[in-house]
């Protein structure tokens, strides 16, 4: 099985809203499946986590923001639409933006077709929803942000 570093981010609105992207699978193994997910990806050679958050964060929503030290990290086995299955080694930041309009220029072929929505998540959403979210323990993530809200 293949390792994988990524970092991943809690990113928090003016209102403590967490956003997440809707990932809806249309071809492959993973064909039907869906999920919500923080923004985030693999960390590349010569990657510091804090660089490839603060990457992963402007390619992803456009937003270039000061990012907190790590305030979680997991191990999670995922499973890609190839059928390869990775262990990722997952580093968590917070970052604060200052409004909620996102700059998807930069997504790539794979992000463009898979992440067909986006979300800004309040923790009482999460807790009355039947939708699938990653990380599970969102809530918590969220309100580890929140404490380091400038």
């Amino acid at each position: 099985m293949r390792e994988r570093p990524s970092a991943r981010l809690i990113v928090l609105s003016p209102h403590d809203r967490a956003l997440m992207f809707h990932f809806v699978h249309e071809c492959g193994i993973l064909a039907g499946q869906r999920h919500w997910a923080t923004p985030g990806g693999g960390i590349e050679a010569g990657e510091t986590p804090s660089a490839a958050a603060a990457r992963e964060l402007r390619e992803e929503t456009g937003f270039e923001l000061p990012l907190s030290d790590v305030i979680a990290t997991r191990v999670v086995e995922f499973t890609l639409e190839s059928g390869e299955v990775l262990r990722a080694h997952e580093s968590y930041f917070a970052a604060f933006a200052p409004h909620t309009a996102l700059d998807t220029r930069r997504w790539n072929e794979f992000e463009r077709r898979v992440m067909q929505a986006h979300r800004w998540w309040g923790v009482e959403d999460l807790a009355q929803t039947s939708e699938t979210f990653f990380p599970e323990n969102m809530a918590e993530l969220i309100a580890r942000a929140r404490a380091l809200r400038p």
